[in-house]
């Protein structure tokens, strides 16, 4: 008994760290409360909004369906009864690239024309360029796109309404609902790029752009893209929005995936003419991502509360801003667990950078010099090298094992994400246990441990600046915390300080496999050894029996879970489409 207590207690530092860490990754990446219909008016309220969802999903309505038509009729009602003009703006999209995607997205007759809505909230002076709010109407064939884009157009409505509550604003609020974004981004493509001509003589009005999109049925809604040169525009909306969500890393990532939305089209003229762009969506329960089952009753009304109360608070900053923002240099910004948003010049990474060498260099003068030193410092390197690489073979080990017989399939594999990210959270603790479990970092261990990371750092500061903060901060930290004296109120300190830093690893291990984890389950590598290299400080070397259970039973516990995930049944949720194509946009 005495010997378990002293145990617990040499743990203690580290287990109060990873309590603490998951509590901040919960907080992080669950959505707020929906609020009922009965909040004051200029309020947002997910209760409100879901009366349209509700209309919204009766059925799937793509593009070119009677469904379609018949929603474009209740959306004008609705608009027009909030006091805005709507006109609708027909046109004849591209034949044959509607003949390369409809397989998948559309009504079997195919589509001759496409109609965009459009309306105009008037502001007190409509020479002042206006603020522009969009989404899509059309659903795919198979879904009654409960989120996808049905989300989207009820959390506009409730924005309108909630504006146009309050004193009549200064600039006109322009409302964007596109056609036929499913089967090709064709009203978008219309609008901004005049494809087919002419473009929309509204456009050049519009001094800002805010859409609105989901992939899945719920999580926290974040800000994931902005047109270039975004650096007045995020500072405007880190003001603005009460509770945000998003970073530029995320921005980074999505502009080298080949993934589009409406915004896609729009950003050509948007960065050509100095217009602020803002792309919002939440991409949790993915399985109900394009799904027959993405209905109004399945729909995360938090999630829904998130997208529509950070769009309304930022398009009420915009409404009412002396000036809408310019095209100014891009910035890093990132949330913190939802409850504010940072933002930092880029150059800032430099500057960490530096504080990060010095203070590696003075662990390594405190007591680091000699052979042996050497020694442990190649070791520590090594070790976190290792661990990087053994974490990386385990997930992409049992992400094999978890493949069906007859192959993957998308949907299907985004239905399985929750069960994806146990598997890969398993792998990564069983390489952590592997390679830390018994290392007893010293002082030069550590600068080991830190020096390459520092570098890989540097080099991401060096090709992708507004997405190297999410290395160099931790590499920072855990230089400081390493650093700290010795005593009590520094051990809490570090606790704190590594609780931060690891809380934020596990929020962003947990949104980059939503993202990305059905095809590529091993990005959970980075957010480990990051999480690693901060715990290390306080980390004591287990027994060798500790160490032998706990690599067991997350090893035993990865590979059982991709068998389930490969024994499961195809799910329910894949569109029919899904069994014989891929969607490309």
């Amino acid at each position: 008994m005495r010997k378990t207590l002293g145990m617990i207690s040499r743990h203690l530092p580290a287990l109060a760290v990873l309590l603490l860490a998951l509590a901040l990754a919960i907080l992080g990446t669950t959505p707020p409360r929906p609020t009922a219909p009965d909040r004051p008016a200029q309020d947002f309220s997910a209760g409100r909004a879901m009366a349209d969802v509700r209309v919204i999903t009766k059925a799937p309505h793509p593009a070119g369906s009677a469904a379609d038509a018949a929603l474009r009729g209740y959306l004008t009602q609705r608009l027009t009864g909030l006091g805005m003009t709507v006109r609708a703006d027909s046109f004849e999209p591209d034949p044959d690239r509607i003949a390369r995607n409809i397989d998948w997205g559309g009504p079997a007759d195919r589509p001759r024309v496409l109609t965009n809505l459009i309306a105009v909230l008037p502001g007190r002076n409509p020479a002042l360029p206006a603020v522009a709010l969009m989404a899509h109407h059309d659903s795919v064939a198979s879904s009654p796109g409960g989120a996808d884009d049905g989300a989207g157009l009820a959390a506009i409505l409730e924005t309108v309404r909630a504006i146009a509550q309050g004193p009549r604003p200064a600039r006109d609020l322009v409302v964007i609902l596109t056609d036929g974004e499913e089967i090709g981004l064709d009203g978008a493509r219309h609008f901004f790029g005049g494809l087919p001509p002419p473009s929309d003589p509204l456009r050049d009005h519009i001094g800002t752009l805010v859409n609105l999109e989901a992939r899945g049925g719920g999580g926290r809604a974040m800000l994931f893209q902005t047109a270039d040169d975004n650096g007045e525009g995020i500072a405007l909306a880190a003001g603005a929005i009460r509770h945000p969500g998003g970073s530029s890393l995320a921005v980074f990532l999505y502009s080298v995936l080949p993934n589009d939305t409406d915004l896609t089209e729009a950003l050509s003229w948007t960065n050509s003419h100095g217009v602020a762009a803002y792309n919002f969506a939440f991409i949790g329960r993915p399985g109900l991502y394009h799904s027959p089952k993405a209905d109004a009753d399945r729909l995360d009304q938090g999630a829904l509360q998130d997208i529509g109360g950070q769009v309304l608070d930022l398009t009420r900053a915009l409404l009412a801003a002396p000036s809408l923002p310019h095209a100014a240099p891009d910035v890093v910004f990132f949330d913190v667990f939802g409850l504010t948003m940072v933002t930092l010049p880029t150059y800032a990474g430099w500057i960490m950078l530096g504080l990060a060498f010095i203070a590696i260099g003075a662990i390594w003068h405190r007591r680091g010099r000699g052979r042996g030193h050497a020694r442990a410092a190649i070791g520590g390197a090594g070790r976190m090298l290792g661990l990087a690489g053994l974490a990386t073979l385990l997930v992409m080990g049992a992400n094999l094992v978890s493949f069906h017989v007859g192959g993957p399939n998308y949907y299907d594999r985004l239905a399985a994400t929750p069960r994806l990210e146990a598997m890969a959270g398993a792998s990564a603790f069983a390489a952590f246990f592997i390679v830390i479990g018994r290392w007893r970092p010293g002082r030069a261990g550590l600068v080991g441990a830190l020096v390459p990371l520092w570098l890989a750092a540097a080099v991401i500061q060096a090709l992708a600046p507004v997405a190297a903060y999410v290395v160099i901060v931790p590499v920072l930290l855990a230089a400081v915390i390493a650093l700290l004296p010795e005593g009590k109120m520094s051990r809490v300190l570090a606790v704190v300080i590594a609780a931060l830093v690891i809380g934020y690893q596990f929020m962003l291990g947990h949104e980059m496999l939503q993202a990305v984890g059905g095809d590529l389950p091993l990005v959970v590598a980075l957010p480990l050894v990051l999480a690693a290299l901060t715990i290390l400080p306080l980390w004591q070397p287990m027994s060798r029996r500790s160490r032998r259970v706990a690599v067991l039973a997350f090893g035993l516990a990865a590979i059982a879970i991709a068998l389930l995930i490969r024994a499961a049944p195809i799910a329910d949720t894949i569109p029919p489409y899904s069994q014989t194509t891929r969607p490309v946009s």
